[in-house]
């Protein structure tokens, strides 16, 4: 990444079935994608040798079928398949479905976050040690 911070925007009208946001954010440890399927859409039967993936369902219904068995996920689910089994994101309903998908493999790096309590702190601390800040007062 050519510095310290990159965003991207979910583009809900997007005309593409298919737009990497890895690219946009110059991410280099996962994959991550915008999948939009029209009404009565539906993806490729696929499947990964390593690659788990995570689907975010933003807008609309998503129907994944795993192994020819339909699960319906709506807005604001998520839901994570293995590597080896097989899968299909199909949008059975009549409104568009917007989906963020991530894939990875080789594992997590977990519990490696440093919390710091104020931003003259240079020095940080496991998240754990330090309570949460106060939060903002009502405007």
């Amino acid at each position: 990444m050519t510095d310290g911070f990159r965003s991207a925007r979910i583009d809900f009208e997007a005309s593409e079935r298919f737009v990497s946001l890895r690219r946009a954010l110059e991410v280099e440890s996962v994959g991550i994608n915008q999948l939009t399927l029209a009404p009565r859409e539906r993806g490729r039967i696929h499947r990964h040798q390593r690659q788990e993936e995570i689907y975010l369902v933003l807008a609309g219904t998503l129907t994944i079928v795993i192994e020819g068995e339909p699960h319906e996920l709506g807005a604001g689910t998520v839901a994570r398949v293995a590597p080896h089994v097989r899968r299909q994101l199909v949008n059975a309903g009549d409104e568009r479905c917007v989906v963020v998908a991530v894939g990875a493999a080789d594992g997590y790096v977990g519990r490696d976050g440093e919390a710091f309590a104020s931003w003259d702190e240079t020095e940080g601390r496991p998240p754990q040690e330090l309570p949460l800040p106060d939060d903002l007062p009502a405007s």
